[in-house]
């Protein structure tokens, strides 16, 4: 009897072994999407998704750390102190917060932690640079190079990892060709999946909003909403082209939007950097 229940003890010992190792190996987290750190290691290339903006151009990306989430509201309250948020919820994303106080949040955050903060922020002086003349704040933002605090991606990083870096398989969204998968939209982010053309009292009157991070299928990296639920601020500027006005670029649609704002390749742009949406808030980066 004895001998049978030390042999059940050890077969126990081995599945929890072996599962803990499959779980490493495929790269998933034993523990919550909360739980900190959780940023993932993005090797460098040249992008293999063949969908990309960037696939066939002499463009290399060095290694980096990205966010494995959007930043949460409660990581958000622990660094600003306050929530401005419209959808609430610990662990629903941060949203209605502008490029400005994104890139206030990055430097906010590296103080806490012990590192370096990664802009020079001067808002005593307007950006000449800024010709946006919906802005009304135009702080001027500078990179303190070298620094090694936290930092919003650059467009071309924020793409080449939705795209799913050297692991990529070509996919149209973050992980996935069907953005049911992967991606919280207009259609399916409410009381119920909505069908026909898309439509603002229709949505408001589904209940659509935010959902909480890390649900939908991750990408190659293990990345997770980067095809909908918020729109990200990225740091780059969207130009002039005579129809769109300049403003900082935001990537990867949200739950307000429509699929094809999910695809991994769509650029968005023309807003001003002090524009506050309930469908827009950040993920976070550090260099290697």
């Amino acid at each position: 009897m004895r001998k049978r229940i030390w042999l059940y003890t050890v077969i126990v010992l081995i599945v929890v072994i072996v599962g803990i190792m499959l779980y490493r190996t495929k790269g998933f987290e034993l523990r919550p999407p909360t739980a900190k750190p959780a940023f993932v290691l993005v090797k460098g290339g040249t992008f293999k998704n063949t969908k990309s903006n960037y696939y066939g151009r002499s463009v290399t990306i060095p290694d980096f750390y990205i966010g494995k989430y959007e930043v949460t509201q409660e990581e958000w309250v622990e660094v600003m102190d306050s929530n401005p948020s419209e959808f609430k919820g610990d662990n629903m994303p941060v949203e209605k917060v502008n490029w400005y106080n994104c890139v206030e949040y990055c430097n906010k955050r590296s103080i806490k932690d012990s590192l370096e903060p990664y802009y020079n922020i001067d808002k005593n002086n307007k950006d000449p640079n800024n010709e946006n003349d919906i802005d009304s704040i135009k702080w001027t933002v500078t990179i303190n190079e070298g620094a090694n605090g936290y930092r919003l991606p650059m467009e071309a990083e924020w793409e080449y990892a939705a795209g799913g870096g050297q692991m990529s398989k070509s996919y149209t969204y973050s992980g996935s060709n069907d953005v049911d998968e992967v991606a919280w939209y207009w259609r399916n982010s409410g009381d119920k999946d909505l069908t026909g053309f898309w439509s603002y009292p229709m949505i408001e009157k589904n209940n659509n909003k935010t959902k909480p991070i890390g649900v939908k299928k991750p990408n190659e990296l293990r990345l997770y909403d980067m095809s909908g639920n918020i729109r990200e601020w990225c740091w780059d500027w969207h130009e002039s082209n005579g129809l769109d006005l300049q403003g900082r670029i935001w990537r990867g649609g949200g739950w307000l939007g429509a699929d094809y704002c999910c695809a991994s390749s769509f650029r968005g742009g023309s807003w001003g950097a002090n524009n506050r949406g309930n469908d827009t808030g950040l993920r976070v980066c550090r260099g290697k």
